[in-house]
């Protein structure tokens, strides 16, 4: 009896193609729209999160953690003040630590951030899930005067290897105190990252040094001193101090030891973040968007739901005769009722299969696109368990909201369908 409605059921769709192909397709961008959200929103936020991987603590001058983690890893705004680079010395000799990266921020160059650090920079960072740097061509900074630029540097400024690059004095896209007399010369450009260290540039501090020799008071009073006036050797060249630096700890039981530690260091008033929770703090600020999002394409889905019941009921008067033919050769009233469920459900079942085969087609199309524009990268994964959870819902609801046009069929009499009316 099941099998023989589940026949009915694909015969009577088959032969009203128009109306029921539009109601497929209109739940089908509907599902297509909430679960690319849902993807998108998941993944952003993964991303965001391992924005830097593998750094067990951020230190800098006291502030906040958010503002620590925005100018340190994303480099946006500034520091408070500078960390001396004695105490940095003597935090880094703590017998927990493995390892260290020093930050040193203040110029620029056309826009993009200039990041003055060491080669354990290239070493030790790590980024989505410890992925390290890699080189696309070149090398790290060696000499003095050498600088290594992220992939979206080198091409949105069409820089390549040997080129020459002139410093800024600040941030901004123009800037009237430029380092004119020291040029670096590119000698690596990194590989895309989809983070952060895509958009800086990367010297050494010794040559972030070298730059400033003649602006100790924040303007230019020796413009004459060229590359060839200095060397690595050169005692101008030595670090006071620096923005701040990253640690990595041979033991993950030590991470809360340390912090606190350092937050308490009497000698310099101090911050140390954990990576990993500043990002999640700093994402419930911005997760506001994501929540609205995922609402609206609910709502869309919703909508789509009530639009196919709608449609259905529309139809509903154009198969009287239909259910007037079944009833006469023998279908019960309760047989009606399963076969405009069945027909129901086969349509939720179709738009959700087609959605979700239109979402993974439209990522597939567009990740390209998303990790060019805006650094993106989405992976194509099966449904989270959270999204089964949600096609089951619908599916749910597809079934509650067949009960009203099944009941509406049921009602419906023999004479009813086959009467003239007038």
């Amino acid at each position: 009896m099941t099998l023989k409605l589940f026949s009915l059921a694909i015969k009577s769709l088959r032969f009203r193609k128009f109306s029921v192909g539009l109601t497929i397709f209109s739940l089908a961008i509907s599902i297509m729209l909430l679960f690319g959200v849902d993807t998108i929103r998941v993944q952003t936020k993964s991303n965001f999160i391992n924005t830097i991987s593998g750094t067990d603590l951020i230190v800098g001058s006291r502030s906040g953690s958010v503002q620590l983690l925005l100018y340190t890893v994303f480099h946006l705004g500034n520091a408070t003040n500078n960390v001396s680079w004695d105490n940095y010395q003597k935090i880094i000799r703590h017998p927990r630590v493995s390892w260290s990266i020093p930050i040193s921020l203040g110029d620029s160059h056309k826009g993009y951030r200039v990041i003055g650090t060491s080669q354990d920079y290239f070493s030790y960072y790590s980024y989505h899930k410890n992925r390290f740097l890699e080189f696309s061509g070149g090398r790290q900074f060696e000499d003095l005067f050498d600088v290594v630029i992220g992939a979206n540097v080198a091409k949105e400024l069409g820089y390549s290897l040997g080129d020459e690059i002139i410093l800024a004095h600040g941030m901004g896209n123009v800037s009237l105190a430029e380092h004119k007399n020291l040029p670096f010369v590119v000698s690596g450009i990194l590989e895309p990252t989809a983070s952060p260290v895509d958009n800086n540039l990367f010297v050494s501090l010794a040559g972030l040094e070298a730059v400033h020799i003649g602006w100790e008071h924040g303007v230019a009073s020796k413009t004459d001193i060229t590359t060839e006036d200095i060397n690595k050797d050169d005692p101008r060249l030595q670090v006071k101090s620096i923005t701040a630096f990253f640690l990595g700890l041979k033991s993950k039981h030590d991470i809360f030891n340390l912090q606190r530690a350092i937050n308490d260091y009497k000698r310099e008033p101090l911050l140390a973040i954990i990576p990993g929770v500043a990002l999640l703090e700093l994402w419930k600020i911005l997760g506001v968007v994501e929540k609205v999002l995922l609402l609206i394409a609910g709502l869309v889905v919703v909508t789509g739901l009530l639009g196919m019941l709608a449609i259905i009921l529309t139809n509903l008067n154009s198969r009287s005769r239909e259910i007037a033919i079944l009833r006469s050769v023998g279908a019960s009233p309760l047989a009606i009722l399963f076969m405009m469920i069945i027909e129901t459900e086969l349509l939720v079942l179709a738009g959700i299969i087609i959605g979700l085969g239109f979402m993974y087609t439209g990522l597939l199309v567009f990740n390209p696109i998303l990790q060019d524009s805006i650094g993106l990268t989405i992976e194509l994964l099966p449904p989270s368990v959270f999204q089964w959870i949600i096609l089951g819902c619908i599916l749910l609801a597809g079934f509650i909201i067949s009960f009203i046009p099944a009941f509406s069929a049921y009602r419906r009499t023999l004479q009813d369908g086959l009467s003239i009316r007038s």
